[in-house]
């Protein structure tokens, strides 16, 4: 079973004459770690917010969990957990308020949602802060408790976008030790990074996109199979997108 299925997706925005997502077709197997791979503007972001729901696309179908996205979004924002580039928190909400304001927004409540919250916390080492306003967080505590707001209602699919950007050394490190944990549970996963050492340290799968199209997908030793004279993933990018600066 694919988890995703993209087919022939593209997306072009109001004044601007250059597809963000350009006849992209992908498909992304069920218990997948998929890194979402590409330079700044390769049409990363605009396949994700399509993939959850939030945007349409011009034309092509798109399926999450056997789901029709443009015809049920709603019905598979409930069965997908997205942490987002940027915070989705509220600063002066306590942690555990937003634990329990998202928990709620998911269906959850009484002793399940107060159980999960502990683990979670106490999982990503927050719970001495639990009670603690976010805004007083550093950058590494606000990833951590953004990821435990999308993994609260035990998701399908995880969908994951640039998670460690910003954070120290110990908290990037929990966070991946975690993600490898969960990938040996069989949950679907959807990694977005730059950062290619995490990339090749976790994911399955990989596709790498760029002026949005797809120019290599499927598991990771397959593709750097194809390209032996490539060290690490980081060389295979660059191969295949070019070594020209993107902003």
């Amino acid at each position: 079973m694919n988890v995703v299925q993209l087919e022939h997706l593209s997306k072009t925005y109001l004044k601007s004459g250059t597809p963000a997502v350009a006849d992209l077709s992908l498909y992304i197997p069920e218990g997948a770690v998929f890194g979402l791979l590409g330079p700044n503007g390769a049409g990363k972001s605009t396949t994700i917010m399509i993939l959850c729901g939030l945007m349409r696309p011009d034309q092509g179908r798109v399926t999450v969990l056997d789901i029709d996205v443009i015809a049920h979004p709603h019905e598979v924002r409930k069965r997908i957990g997205v942490a987002p580039q940027e915070i989705a928190l509220f600063n002066t909400l306590t942690a555990r308020e937003n634990l329990i304001y998202f928990g709620r927004m998911y269906g959850l409540k009484g002793p399940v949602l107060k159980s999960r919250i502990d683990h979670f916390l106490t999982t990503f080492g927050l719970t001495e802060k639990a009670n603690k306003q976010v805004h007083t967080f550093s950058g590494g505590m606000k990833r951590r408790l953004n990821l435990i707001a999308a993994l609260l209602h035990e998701p399908q699919l995880v969908i994951l976008d640039e998670p460690t950007a910003g954070v120290d050394v110990q908290s990037r490190n929990m966070i991946l030790g975690f993600l490898e944990t969960l990938k040996a549970t069989g949950t679907s996963i959807i990694y977005s990074s730059h950062v290619l050492e995490e990339a090749e340290r976790i994911c399955s799968h990989i596709g790498v996109v760029d002026e949005g199209k797809l120019l290599v997908t499927g598991t990771q030793a397959a593709v750097r199979g194809q390209h032996p004279d490539c060290a690490n993933l980081e060389a295979l990018f660059l191969k295949l997108t070019g070594k020209t600066i993107r902003d």
